[in-house]
Protein backbone atom coordinates (compact mmCIF):
# COMPACT_ATOMS: atom_id res chain seq x y z
CA UNK A 1 0.00 0.00 0.00
CA UNK A 2 1.55 3.29 -1.20
CA UNK A 3 1.25 6.33 1.90
CA UNK A 4 4.45 8.27 0.07
CA UNK A 5 3.96 11.47 -1.69
CA UNK A 6 5.94 13.51 -2.96
CA UNK A 7 10.37 13.16 -4.53
CA UNK A 8 12.66 15.66 -2.33
CA UNK A 9 10.02 16.82 0.14
CA UNK A 10 7.93 13.58 0.95
CA UNK A 11 5.47 12.53 3.39
CA UNK A 12 4.29 8.75 4.50
CA UNK A 13 1.50 9.37 6.66
CA UNK A 14 0.08 6.49 8.77
CA UNK A 15 -2.97 5.43 10.77
CA UNK A 16 -6.78 4.31 10.62
CA UNK A 17 -9.67 6.40 11.40
CA UNK A 18 -10.67 4.21 14.67
CA UNK A 19 -6.91 3.41 15.60
CA UNK A 20 -5.26 5.05 19.11
CA UNK A 21 -3.36 7.62 16.54
CA UNK A 22 -2.22 8.61 13.13
CA UNK A 23 0.23 11.03 11.95
CA UNK A 24 3.08 11.40 9.54
CA UNK A 25 6.79 11.47 8.57
CA UNK A 26 8.04 14.29 6.95
CA UNK A 27 11.51 14.42 5.34
CA UNK A 28 13.19 16.91 3.13
CA UNK A 29 12.26 20.21 5.25
CA UNK A 30 15.28 22.46 4.79
CA UNK A 31 17.51 22.80 8.13
CA UNK A 32 17.42 25.86 10.94
CA UNK A 33 13.91 26.65 9.58
CA UNK A 34 11.95 27.81 12.57
CA UNK A 35 9.24 25.28 13.69
CA UNK A 36 6.61 24.77 16.23
CA UNK A 37 3.44 22.71 17.31
CA UNK A 38 1.83 25.91 16.76
CA UNK A 39 2.79 26.61 13.23
CA UNK A 40 1.07 23.26 12.34
CA UNK A 41 -2.14 22.68 14.96
CA UNK A 42 -3.87 26.46 13.06
CA UNK A 43 -4.43 24.07 9.98
CA UNK A 44 -4.84 21.04 12.39
CA UNK A 45 -7.50 23.60 13.82
CA UNK A 46 -9.64 24.53 10.86
CA UNK A 47 -9.39 20.75 9.33
CA UNK A 48 -10.69 18.87 12.78
CA UNK A 49 -14.18 17.35 13.11
CA UNK A 50 -16.98 18.72 16.09
CA UNK A 51 -16.45 22.32 15.13
CA UNK A 52 -19.32 23.90 13.82
CA UNK A 53 -23.26 22.75 13.17
CA UNK A 54 -22.47 21.71 9.48
CA UNK A 55 -19.92 18.81 10.27
CA UNK A 56 -19.54 15.41 11.75
CA UNK A 57 -20.18 15.08 15.71
CA UNK A 58 -17.05 13.34 16.37
CA UNK A 59 -15.05 15.82 19.23
CA UNK A 60 -11.49 15.55 18.53
CA UNK A 61 -9.14 18.29 19.70
CA UNK A 62 -6.17 16.89 17.26
CA UNK A 63 -3.39 18.15 18.97
CA UNK A 64 -0.27 17.52 17.27
CA UNK A 65 3.11 16.12 18.69
CA UNK A 66 5.87 16.86 17.06
CA UNK A 67 8.29 13.51 17.96
CA UNK A 68 11.42 14.37 15.99
CA UNK A 69 13.74 16.33 13.45
CA UNK A 70 12.98 19.07 15.72
CA UNK A 71 15.17 21.08 18.73
CA UNK A 72 15.09 24.22 20.36
CA UNK A 73 12.40 25.31 18.09
CA UNK A 74 14.88 24.80 14.86
CA UNK A 75 14.52 21.76 12.31
CA UNK A 76 17.72 20.04 11.95
CA UNK A 77 17.02 18.61 8.44
CA UNK A 78 16.17 15.31 9.25
CA UNK A 79 12.60 13.09 9.78
CA UNK A 80 10.21 15.15 11.25
CA UNK A 81 7.53 13.10 13.03
CA UNK A 82 3.89 14.20 13.56
CA UNK A 83 1.54 12.46 15.77
CA UNK A 84 -2.10 12.98 16.63
CA UNK A 85 -3.87 10.54 18.71
CA UNK A 86 -7.50 9.97 18.34
CA UNK A 87 -9.74 10.60 21.27
CA UNK A 88 -13.14 10.32 20.43
CA UNK A 89 -13.12 7.03 18.14
CA UNK A 90 -15.86 4.74 18.36
CA UNK A 91 -15.72 1.30 16.62
CA UNK A 92 -18.11 -0.29 18.18
CA UNK A 93 -20.81 1.77 16.08
CA UNK A 94 -19.55 -0.01 12.96
CA UNK A 95 -19.89 -3.48 14.62
CA UNK A 96 -23.29 -4.64 12.47
CA UNK A 97 -21.62 -2.86 9.25
CA UNK A 98 -18.89 -5.10 9.49
CA UNK A 99 -20.42 -7.83 6.84
CA UNK A 100 -21.93 -5.42 4.51
CA UNK A 101 -19.61 -3.66 2.12
CA UNK A 102 -21.14 0.24 2.47
CA UNK A 103 -22.59 2.00 -0.99
CA UNK A 104 -19.77 3.99 -2.55
CA UNK A 105 -17.30 3.47 0.10
CA UNK A 106 -13.96 1.40 -0.53
CA UNK A 107 -15.05 -1.80 1.87
CA UNK A 108 -15.47 -3.72 -0.96
CA UNK A 109 -12.28 -2.62 -3.32
CA UNK A 110 -9.95 -2.74 -0.45
CA UNK A 111 -11.13 -6.52 0.54
CA UNK A 112 -10.56 -7.54 -2.76
CA UNK A 113 -7.75 -6.05 -3.25
CA UNK A 114 -5.85 -6.91 0.32
CA UNK A 115 -8.17 -9.79 1.71
CA UNK A 116 -8.80 -7.46 4.48
CA UNK A 117 -9.99 -3.93 5.81
CA UNK A 118 -10.47 -2.01 8.87
CA UNK A 119 -13.33 -3.04 10.81
CA UNK A 120 -14.15 0.22 11.82
CA UNK A 121 -14.76 3.48 10.03
CA UNK A 122 -12.86 3.76 6.26
CA UNK A 123 -9.54 2.86 7.89
CA UNK A 124 -7.28 3.91 5.63
CA UNK A 125 -9.46 5.47 3.03
CA UNK A 126 -10.99 7.32 5.81
CA UNK A 127 -10.74 11.41 5.87
CA UNK A 128 -9.10 10.94 9.07
CA UNK A 129 -6.19 10.01 7.17
CA UNK A 130 -5.66 13.80 5.73
CA UNK A 131 -4.50 14.86 9.13
CA UNK A 132 -1.12 13.67 8.13
CA UNK A 133 -1.52 15.94 5.33
CA UNK A 134 -2.67 18.65 6.35
CA UNK A 135 0.04 18.23 9.36
CA UNK A 136 3.08 18.21 6.93
CA UNK A 137 1.06 20.82 4.37
CA UNK A 138 1.52 23.56 7.40
CA UNK A 139 5.26 23.02 7.39
CA UNK A 140 5.49 23.32 3.51
CA UNK A 141 3.38 26.27 3.54
CA UNK A 142 5.33 27.69 6.41
CA UNK A 143 8.70 26.89 4.00
CA UNK A 144 7.02 28.42 1.06
CA UNK A 145 6.24 31.68 2.74
CA UNK A 146 9.19 32.54 4.03
CA UNK A 147 11.49 31.17 1.20
CA UNK A 148 9.22 32.38 -1.47
CA UNK A 149 6.18 35.00 -0.42
CA UNK A 150 3.71 32.00 -1.97
CA UNK A 151 -0.28 32.32 0.02
CA UNK A 152 -2.35 29.83 -0.49
CA UNK A 153 -6.13 30.19 0.14
CA UNK A 154 -8.81 27.80 -0.76
CA UNK A 155 -12.31 28.12 -0.67
CA UNK A 156 -15.49 26.95 -1.01
CA UNK A 157 -16.78 28.02 -4.22
CA UNK A 158 -20.45 25.79 -4.55
CA UNK A 159 -22.41 23.40 -2.61
CA UNK A 160 -24.72 21.62 -4.61
CA UNK A 161 -26.52 24.00 -6.97
CA UNK A 162 -25.52 27.27 -5.21
CA UNK A 163 -22.33 29.07 -6.65
CA UNK A 164 -20.70 31.44 -5.39
CA UNK A 165 -19.78 34.83 -7.22
CA UNK A 166 -16.26 35.22 -9.01
CA UNK A 167 -13.47 35.95 -6.65
CA UNK A 168 -10.26 39.01 -6.84
CA UNK A 169 -7.63 36.08 -7.31
CA UNK A 170 -5.02 38.84 -5.84
CA UNK A 171 -6.83 39.47 -2.56
CA UNK A 172 -9.02 37.23 -1.57
CA UNK A 173 -7.48 36.21 1.99
CA UNK A 174 -8.19 33.12 4.59
CA UNK A 175 -10.00 36.18 6.93
CA UNK A 176 -12.48 36.36 4.34
CA UNK A 177 -13.10 32.94 3.93
CA UNK A 178 -12.94 31.82 7.32
CA UNK A 179 -16.34 34.62 7.77
CA UNK A 180 -18.66 32.00 7.82
CA UNK A 181 -19.10 28.34 8.68
CA UNK A 182 -19.47 27.28 5.55
CA UNK A 183 -15.96 29.11 4.41
CA UNK A 184 -17.87 30.58 1.06
CA UNK A 185 -16.28 34.13 0.90
CA UNK A 186 -19.71 35.07 -1.13
CA UNK A 187 -21.94 35.75 1.75
CA UNK A 188 -25.31 35.18 0.47
CA UNK A 189 -24.42 32.42 -1.43
CA UNK A 190 -22.83 31.58 1.78
CA UNK A 191 -26.36 31.38 3.57
CA UNK A 192 -27.85 29.31 0.83
CA UNK A 193 -24.81 26.62 1.19
CA UNK A 194 -25.05 26.60 4.91
CA UNK A 195 -29.50 26.20 4.44
CA UNK A 196 -28.44 23.18 1.86
CA UNK A 197 -26.44 21.47 4.07
CA UNK A 198 -28.56 21.60 7.31
CA UNK A 199 -31.33 20.39 4.86
CA UNK A 200 -29.15 17.69 3.75
CA UNK A 201 -28.39 16.52 7.25
CA UNK A 202 -32.14 16.64 8.12
CA UNK A 203 -33.03 14.41 5.60
CA UNK A 204 -30.71 11.99 6.59
CA UNK A 205 -28.43 13.05 3.10
CA UNK A 206 -25.27 14.37 2.30
CA UNK A 207 -24.32 17.45 -0.37
CA UNK A 208 -21.23 17.81 -2.39
CA UNK A 209 -19.15 20.57 -3.92
CA UNK A 210 -16.50 22.70 -5.16
CA UNK A 211 -13.21 23.85 -3.44
CA UNK A 212 -11.61 26.65 -5.58
CA UNK A 213 -7.89 27.00 -5.12
CA UNK A 214 -5.37 30.04 -5.95
CA UNK A 215 -1.49 29.89 -5.46
CA UNK A 216 -0.34 33.67 -5.37
CA UNK A 217 3.32 34.85 -6.07
CA UNK A 218 4.47 31.62 -7.47
CA UNK A 219 7.77 32.07 -9.40
CA UNK A 220 8.01 31.31 -13.62
CA UNK A 221 10.02 28.03 -14.29
CA UNK A 222 8.52 25.38 -11.47
CA UNK A 223 7.28 22.53 -12.81
CA UNK A 224 8.77 19.67 -15.35
CA UNK A 225 7.30 19.15 -18.98
CA UNK A 226 5.54 16.10 -20.50
CA UNK A 227 4.96 14.09 -16.78
CA UNK A 228 5.57 16.12 -14.08
CA UNK A 229 4.08 18.88 -15.42
CA UNK A 230 2.59 21.35 -12.56
CA UNK A 231 -0.83 20.72 -13.19
CA UNK A 232 -0.36 16.74 -13.57
CA UNK A 233 1.26 16.87 -9.87
CA UNK A 234 -1.87 18.89 -8.48
CA UNK A 235 -4.42 16.53 -10.51
CA UNK A 236 -2.47 13.81 -8.78
CA UNK A 237 -2.41 15.48 -5.14
CA UNK A 238 -6.08 16.78 -5.63
CA UNK A 239 -7.66 13.50 -7.52
CA UNK A 240 -6.21 11.55 -4.20
CA UNK A 241 -8.28 12.94 -1.46
CA UNK A 242 -11.17 10.90 -0.39
CA UNK A 243 -14.37 11.92 -2.00
CA UNK A 244 -12.97 14.08 -4.95
CA UNK A 245 -13.99 13.60 -8.23
CA UNK A 246 -12.96 15.89 -10.42
CA UNK A 247 -10.19 18.59 -11.37
CA UNK A 248 -9.59 21.41 -13.38
CA UNK A 249 -7.49 24.22 -13.35
CA UNK A 250 -7.59 28.11 -14.85
CA UNK A 251 -10.83 27.99 -17.67
CA UNK A 252 -10.92 24.19 -17.11
CA UNK A 253 -13.41 22.34 -18.99
CA UNK A 254 -15.36 25.90 -19.74
CA UNK A 255 -12.21 26.36 -22.17
CA UNK A 256 -13.72 23.44 -24.28
CA UNK A 257 -16.07 25.78 -25.38
CA UNK A 258 -14.47 28.36 -26.33
CA UNK A 259 -12.11 29.56 -29.46
CA UNK A 260 -8.65 30.08 -29.54
CA UNK A 261 -8.73 34.02 -30.26
CA UNK A 262 -10.90 34.58 -27.01
CA UNK A 263 -8.63 31.63 -24.70
CA UNK A 264 -5.55 32.97 -25.41
CA UNK A 265 -2.93 34.89 -22.63
CA UNK A 266 -1.36 37.75 -24.48
CA UNK A 267 1.66 38.58 -23.06
CA UNK A 268 2.03 41.86 -21.42
CA UNK A 269 4.77 43.79 -19.32
CA UNK A 270 4.16 43.98 -15.64
CA UNK A 271 7.05 45.96 -13.72
CA UNK A 272 10.17 43.77 -13.93
CA UNK A 273 8.66 40.61 -15.84
CA UNK A 274 6.55 39.18 -18.58
CA UNK A 275 3.17 38.81 -17.56
CA UNK A 276 -0.57 37.36 -19.12
CA UNK A 277 -3.34 39.78 -19.74
CA UNK A 278 -5.77 37.07 -19.07
CA UNK A 279 -5.26 33.65 -17.28
CA UNK A 280 -7.43 31.11 -18.84
CA UNK A 281 -4.31 29.11 -18.89
CA UNK A 282 -4.62 28.89 -14.65
CA UNK A 283 -0.91 29.90 -14.01
CA UNK A 284 0.90 27.24 -15.97
CA UNK A 285 1.84 26.52 -19.53
CA UNK A 286 3.82 23.68 -20.97
CA UNK A 287 3.65 22.25 -17.08
CA UNK A 288 5.69 25.48 -16.15
CA UNK A 289 4.13 27.96 -13.60
CA UNK A 290 4.25 31.07 -15.84
CA UNK A 291 4.43 33.91 -13.04
CA UNK A 292 0.19 34.37 -13.06
CA UNK A 293 -1.56 32.90 -9.93
CA UNK A 294 -2.06 29.47 -9.94
CA UNK A 295 -5.68 28.48 -9.75
CA UNK A 296 -8.24 25.27 -9.76
CA UNK A 297 -11.10 23.78 -8.92
CA UNK A 298 -11.49 20.83 -7.10
CA UNK A 299 -14.86 18.61 -7.25
CA UNK A 300 -16.14 16.45 -3.96
CA UNK A 301 -19.21 13.99 -4.13
CA UNK A 302 -21.70 13.73 -1.20
CA UNK A 303 -20.62 11.60 1.36
CA UNK A 304 -21.23 7.99 1.03
CA UNK A 305 -22.76 7.72 4.55
CA UNK A 306 -25.69 8.84 5.03
CA UNK A 307 -28.74 7.56 8.01
CA UNK A 308 -31.41 6.45 5.08
CA UNK A 309 -32.07 2.94 4.59
CA UNK A 310 -30.33 1.55 1.53
CA UNK A 311 -31.07 -1.76 -0.60
CA UNK A 312 -28.22 -3.54 -0.45
CA UNK A 313 -26.33 -6.60 -0.11
CA UNK A 314 -23.91 -8.44 1.94
CA UNK A 315 -20.75 -10.21 1.62
CA UNK A 316 -22.60 -13.49 0.27
CA UNK A 317 -24.71 -11.52 -2.27
CA UNK A 318 -27.54 -12.15 0.39
CA UNK A 319 -29.95 -8.82 -0.36
CA UNK A 320 -30.24 -6.55 3.05
CA UNK A 321 -30.84 -3.25 4.18
CA UNK A 322 -28.55 -0.92 5.68
CA UNK A 323 -28.73 2.14 7.32
CA UNK A 324 -24.82 3.32 8.47
CA UNK A 325 -24.45 4.84 11.98
CA UNK A 326 -21.76 6.49 13.58
CA UNK A 327 -21.21 10.27 12.86
CA UNK A 328 -20.16 11.97 9.55
CA UNK A 329 -20.43 15.05 7.45
CA UNK A 330 -23.24 15.95 5.18
CA UNK A 331 -21.25 17.74 2.94
CA UNK A 332 -17.49 17.58 3.17
CA UNK A 333 -16.35 20.75 1.54
CA UNK A 334 -15.60 23.34 4.55
CA UNK A 335 -13.59 21.23 6.07
CA UNK A 336 -11.80 19.81 2.73
CA UNK A 337 -10.46 23.80 2.60
CA UNK A 338 -7.32 23.42 4.61
CA UNK A 339 -6.90 19.87 3.14
CA UNK A 340 -6.59 21.28 -0.20
CA UNK A 341 -4.65 23.99 0.78
CA UNK A 342 -2.25 21.66 1.96
CA UNK A 343 -1.71 19.21 -0.78
CA UNK A 344 -1.43 22.31 -2.98
CA UNK A 345 1.79 23.63 -0.12
CA UNK A 346 3.40 19.95 -0.26
CA UNK A 347 3.11 19.80 -4.62
CA UNK A 348 4.92 23.16 -4.49
CA UNK A 349 7.80 22.71 -1.79
CA UNK A 350 8.39 19.71 -3.48
CA UNK A 351 8.84 21.46 -6.69
CA UNK A 352 10.53 24.55 -5.10
CA UNK A 353 13.60 21.77 -3.89
CA UNK A 354 13.52 20.51 -7.46
CA UNK A 355 14.44 23.70 -8.95
CA UNK A 356 16.79 24.84 -6.37
CA UNK A 357 18.73 21.61 -7.92
CA UNK A 358 18.99 23.37 -11.29
CA UNK A 359 19.78 26.45 -9.83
Amino acid sequence: MSSSFGSLFKISTFGESHCPGVGVVVDGVPPRMSLSAADIQQQLDRRRPGGNRLGTERDEADQVQILSGVENGLTLGSPIGLLVKNKDQRPADYGSMSQIPRPSHADYTYRVKYGIHASSGGGRSSARETIGRVAAGAIAEKFLLEKYGIEIVAWVSSVGAHDAAQVDLDKISREQVDANEVRCPDSAAAQKMTAEIVAARSDKDSVGGVVSCVCRNLPAGWGEPAFDRLEARLAQAMLSLPASKGFEIGSGFAGARMRGAAHNDPFVQKGDRLGTLSNYSGGVQGGISNGEPVYFRVAFKPPATIGQEQQTVDYQGNATVLAAKGRHDPCVVPRAVPIVESMAALVLADLALIQKMRS
